[in-house]
């Protein structure tokens, strides 16, 4: 789930993360709450980032029709 705070973007880029700007806390699957920290977040959208819930550029090794 996000939650925006006072500003809020979203663009969904095609086969990767989902890119906040602004301020936002994002919730992750066990209800741990995260607030974006820079001007410009990634989130995870293929599950598999080693920093849930922030894009670590997993979804680059995996084949096009597993990307987000």
């Amino acid at each position: 789930m996000i939650r925006p705070s006072a500003r809020e973007d979203v663009v969904l880029c095609p086969g990767g993360p989902m890119l906040l700007r602004g301020d936002h806390v994002v919730t992750d699957d066990q209800g741990r709450e995260h607030r974006t920290t820079r001007p410009v977040s990634a989130v995870c959208r293929c599950r598999m980032s080693g920093r849930l819930p922030w894009c670590d550029g997993t979804h680059k090794t995996l084949p096009p029709e597993d990307r987000p």
